[in-house]
């Protein structure tokens, strides 16, 4: 009996273009032209949680602080926040991916991947379904999108921000050598400014150079993430696109109009810390058990770190442990706090971790 070949996989990452800015501007049209973000006011701590290309051509991104967002562009306006708005508007896109594939794995409110090889649709072009994706959203919602075409998720993740905005890009499986091989290091989804450096300094600056270079040196210096390289940099990656997802943690954290200067002053925003905390696991109704606690502190200068430790069930006294462990790491004025659980999860469960968006996070955008 001859074997029957696993069709090539045909995969959408389809990825709105300055989602939570481009839905404040359509709800409200005076501030069409104008550079918009969404974020926290700037006298009270906020950050940028996005904004718009007007305001990005000023330099402006998202996790920017407000303030000093508006130092680089004085004529920005900051919105604040409204994620039930955002959720509602995430909720209608993926009806409308469900329309053409069950195979979604969202990466937050605003992007998601999805799997169409076995959509019958437009006689199976993923191009015309990611066209008739785009449209059917900037109908039911005057929003644009932009979307990437590939035989895997690497790939089509690196081409929906090949034409942003409102474009999408295609890779086919025969063009994959050509364009993988001349892509720059910093392209690589996860490869970020310190990775890019380390690999700069090794003379690699392209994909063709992660093929030349001695794979054996490469996981020496960069471990099991060595090997996962010299892969993306053949234009392998045989992750497949995941429905569901286990929680692996929760938490909350709140950032301070003043700088906490003692420990006691941390310590005593845990008990408000640890209500929100507690409400929030019995709404998410997770069943799989806690096994560690953890607590996270940023300081006044920015840097941060976190402190965990095993525990079967939440432990008010360990939470305040931990606090203090994190403060005397620094021992420098604190301007965030954070407490969390971890669940346990079953090694064999095949998952990755979610999204910020889908882990009932707040941002501070007070």
């Amino acid at each position: 009996m001859m074997k029957t070949e696993t069709p090539q996989r045909k995969i959408i990452h389809v990825d709105m273009d300055c989602f939570y800015a481009a839905i404040e501007v359509r709800d409200d049209p005076s501030l069409k032209g104008h550079p918009v973000a969404v974020g926290g006011h700037p006298s009270r701590r906020g950050v940028i949680a996005t904004c718009n290309y007007e305001a990005r051509a000023y330099g402006i991104h998202s996790a920017m602080p407000s303030a000093y967002a508006k130092r680089l562009c004085p004529s920005l306006i900051i919105v604040g926040g409204n994620f039930d708005k955002y959720r509602h508007d995430s909720k209608v896109i993926r009806t409308i991916f469900a329309q053409y594939t069950k195979l979604i794995e969202p990466l937050s409110l605003d992007e998601a991947f999805l799997d169409v090889t076995d959509c019958q649709q437009y006689q199976g072009s993923a191009t015309y379904i990611a066209q008739a994706i785009r449209h059917k959203i900037y109908q039911e919602l005057s929003l644009t999108a932009s979307a990437g075409i590939a035989p895997n998720k690497f790939l089509a993740k690196i081409a929906s921000d090949w034409n942003k905005p409102n474009g999408q890009f295609v890779i086919t499986p025969d063009e994959v050598d050509d364009f993988v091989k001349k892509l720059e290091v910093n392209k690589i989804p996860g490869v970020g400014k310190k990775t890019t450096q380390k690999l700069n300094n090794l003379g690699i600056y392209n994909c063709q150079d992660i093929r030349d270079y001695d794979l054996l040196t490469l996981t020496r210096k960069f471990g099991s993430y060595g090997d996962r390289l010299h892969k993306l940099a053949q234009g392998i990656d045989n992750r497949e696109v995941i429905v569901s997802y286990p929680r692996k943690s929760l938490s909350v954290e709140n950032t301070y109009e003043q700088d906490l200067y003692s420990l006691e002053d941390c310590l005593d925003e845990i008990p408000k810390l640890l209500e929100t905390l507690k409400r929030r696991i019995a709404k998410s109704k997770v069943e799989s058990p806690i096994n560690k606690l953890y607590a996270k502190l940023k300081f006044s200068d920015f840097t941060a770190t976190t402190v965990e430790r095993t525990s079967f069930g939440i432990n008010d006294d360990l939470f305040y442990e931990l606090m203090e462990e994190g403060f005397y790491r620094r021992e420098k004025a604190v301007r965030l706090l954070g407490l969390g659980v971890r669940f346990q999860v079953s090694e064999s469960t095949n998952f990755v971790q979610l999204p910020l968006e889908y882990q009932d996070l707040e941002l501070d955008l007070d």
